[in-house]
């Protein structure tokens, strides 16, 4: 139909065809990365004491699997904090643990590697740092 229609239709009608087309073409040829939402940061906001979650942690998305004071996919930092209260060694097995990953201390699902780099040492020692202090 859109062949005949050029075939007989005026130069006008032939120009505002093609460029009807040419847009829709061009419209349907944008990347994939076009139409991704990037989803924010998760934050939990089911706790008032989770507007003190250090920026660090909202940065490495940390907010994901842990809040301060309540259980979400991994423990509560409060319960972190508790756990480890008065082991010099701690803050060094944490520092690993967070950098490095593990499981089996707080159920079977593993806590994935955040700075298998080495490269945020700083950062993983300042967060496992507030956690630590949370129980003081």
């Amino acid at each position: 139909m859109l062949a005949e229609f050029y075939k007989t239709g005026n130069v006008m009608k032939k120009s505002y065809v093609l460029m009807l087309c040419l847009f829709a073409l061009a419209a349907c040829n944008k990347t994939e990365e076009a139409h991704t939402v990037t989803p924010p940061i998760s934050v939990s906001t089911g706790s008032e004491s989770d507007k003190n979650m250090p920026v660090l942690a909202r940065e490495n998305n940390c907010t994901a699997c842990h809040a301060i004071d309540k259980k979400l996919v991994g423990p509560s930092w409060m319960d972190v904090a508790k756990k480890y209260k008065g082991d010099p060694s701690a803050e060094a097995r944490l520092i690993t643990k967070v950098s490095k990953g593990g499981a089996g201390v707080w159920g079977t699902m593993p806590m994935p590697a955040n700075d298998a780099s080495g490269k945020k040492q700083d950062q993983m020692k300042q967060l496992v740092r507030f956690i630590l202090g949370l129980a003081k």
